[in-house]
Parts: C-alpha cells; structure tokens; sequence
C-alpha cells in the first residue's frame, strides 16, 4: 500500500475508533458500526462487494454486512486498519492506492463532519493533488449524468474541469479538491465550496445535488 490510501486509512480508522459505534455519519442511515462493517466487507468479500454497484446482488450484500455489523466494534476497525488480506483485490500491487485514496478520504470525512460544528481542515498538498488527479472521471461518473447544468469545478489557483458539457448556463465551483471531491459523492451540503452561476441554474443544480448553504 502506498502512502495516500495508507495515510487515509489509519485517519479514518482513527476517526471511527474515536466516534465510537452509535455516531452518525454522511451516509444516509449508516451509524459508525454500519460504515465499519462496508469497509470491512468491500475488501474481504469481493462476493457480496458486488452488490454495491449491482443492484440485484444488493440484498446480499446487506445481509453480509449486517452479519458483520454485529461483531465486536473494536474488531471491525482492527480488521480495517489492518488493510487487505493477502487474497483480496485490493492486495495486489498498487490496487490500494488506485481504489481507495478516494474512498478514504471520503468516509473519514463522512465521520468527520456528520456532527454540528465541523469545518474544514487542511489538506496536504501532496493529498490534495492526488484527488485532483482522480476528480475529473470520478466526477462525470459521480455527478456529471445527473446535473441539469453545465458544471465547472475550480481550485482556487484557477485550474478547472468540466464536469457536463450541457448547453445553457453554467454552475461554476470552487475550492480545495477535497471539497470539491465531496460535492462530487454528494457530501456538498456539508462543504466550504463558492458557488457562481445564474439563480435559476443553481436552483436547478441544488435540485438534484446537494450545495452548501448558509452557515
């Protein structure tokens, strides 16, 4: 495992042992035992980890993590923390890096933030870039089949890309990657994005993905 999916494993192992099982999460019905229990599925059991692209697979693949949503909560972050096993997918050479940086980051924010009272925190630029580099096909994957707009993210140093190539007004926004990540897997309500656009683009946006709001 290289050293961005490592790093956002151990914060958001971190981050789990600390909220304890019962806290809330960004995911919508997931306590903090639910979220352990995905993670721990996802990478040690790639045959009920279809199910959560796969829609017909997806009753197994719940039944398989409740069944590990009732073991002790202490040994689901163990398991996590401790990485893939030496058979999963996600062992093999550089598979961590390339699935996971993401995915990480994502969770641990979804703890992160689930509580009033949250804000931003710096993301080291070395992490920051790598997101980046992941956000444009995630985002067109993630967001850009459901806005009504064409969509522009931007950091704050004016790099950008186009999420939609819609015609019509745009929806411009900006700020560090890892918000920007977060808005693409639905978290922007709970982010320090800018958002530029006509009122009526917004309004359209915010109708399907969520935006953050006055704080």
């Amino acid at each position: 495992m290289t050293k961005h999916a490592r790093g956002e494993r151990e914060r958001l192992a971190d981050l789990l042992a600390a909220a304890g099982p019962q806290a809330p999460t960004l995911c919508a019905g997931w306590t903090t035992a639910d979220l352990a229990a995905h993670l721990v599925l996802r990478e040690r059991r790639p045959d009920a980890a279809a199910g959560i692209r796969i829609g017909p697979l997806a009753g197994w693949t719940e039944r398989v993590q409740r069944g590990y949503a009732r073991r002790p909560y202490e040994e689901l972050v163990a398991l996590f923390r401790s990485g893939p096993p030496a058979l999963s997918p996600f062992a093999l050479p550089g598979a961590d890096e390339a699935a996971n940086v993401v995915e990480y980051f994502v969770h641990a924010e979804d703890v992160r933030r689930a509580g009033e009272g949250w804000r931003q925190e710096e993301v080291a630029a070395p992490l920051a870039d790598a997101l980046w580099q992941r956000l444009p096909m995630l985002a067109r994957l993630e967001a850009g089949r459901r806005t009504p707009v064409r969509l522009v993210l931007e950091r704050p140093d004016g790099r950008s890309c186009t999420v939609a190539h819609r015609t019509g007004p745009t929806v411009h926004l900006t700020g560090e990657p890892g918000e920007l990540v977060l808005f693409a897997f639905g978290r922007g309500a709970r982010t320090s994005l800018s958002v530029r656009g006509a009122e009526t683009a917004v309004a359209a946006l915010r109708r399907v993905l969520p935006l953050p709001g006055p704080r």
